[in-house]
Parts: C-alpha cells; sequence; structure tokens
C-alpha cells in the first residue's frame, strides 16, 4: 500500500480521472508551470543564502 487505504489501482483511476476531466494538453500545461515555480523557488534560495553569506549580520 502506498498511502493509508489507498492501493496502487486507486491511485491510477485517480489519475485516469483526471487526465479525462482536464485533459493532456491542460495537464502538461500545469506541469510546466509547476517545475517553472519549483525552479525560480531553488533559484531564490540560492540568491538568498549567497545575500547572507556575502553580509551576515
Amino acid at each position: 500500500m502506498l498511502f493509508k487505504g489507498m492501493s496502487f489501482g486507486s491511485l491510477l483511476l485517480i489519475f485516469l480521472i483526471v487526465i479525462v476531466v482536464f485533459g493532456t494538453k491542460r495537464l502538461r500545461e500545469v506541469g510546466k508551470d509547476l517545475g517553472e515555480a519549483v525552479k525560480n523557488f531553488r533559484k531564490g534560495l540560492q540568491e538568498d543564502s549567497s545575500v547572507n553569506e556575502k553580509n551576515p549580520d
């Protein structure tokens, strides 16, 4: 079991329903946007840590 009370088959069924409801094109757009958000978040963390290293309080 992956989660409490959820089997692999249940997760697969939920995934298929999401694909039918939203379509593959919309899911690709959401995935792309999510990837860019994570990339920008990581970049912001790196910039913040480099600022703290240069100018410690």
